[in-house]
């Protein structure tokens, strides 16, 4: 997302050294700590207010599952992968009794001796 190296990142901190002084370093960085684990917090109790209200027909819903990449990739990807190859083959032809291969739309010979 931001795409910070350890140098980008060690540049940032000389930076923030020197504006700040090596005494504000620490009170900073608990700050921000602070405010992010609040905001964590913040959004959990924003995802656990959404599920109850969508109710117990969502309670496998993911909020991940709105983002349009993982939207995409479950829903068309994933078909394409493993199910609709299933559902998409061929059904297996059947054989008659003397082993000769049903016609397509043939139905076999009933035979109450096969179970």
């Amino acid at each position: 997302m931001f795409d910070l190296s350890p140098a980008k990142l060690l540049i940032l901190a000389v930076i923030a050294l020197v504006i700040f002084g090596p005494n504000e370093i620490p009170k900073m960085a608990s700050q921000a700590g602070k405010a992010l684990r609040d905001l964590r917090r913040i959004a959990e109790g924003a995802k656990n207010d959404l599920r109850d209200g969508l109710g117990p027909e969502f309670a496998d819903f993911e909020l991940e599952d709105l983002h349009p990449k993982r939207f995409v990739q479950k829903h068309f990807l994933d078909d394409l992968n493993g199910d609709s190859a299933k559902a998409t083959a061929p059904p297996a032809r059947s054989a008659r009794s003397n082993g000769t291969l049903l016609a397509p739309g043939e139905q076999p010979p009933f035979d109450p001796d096969a179970t």
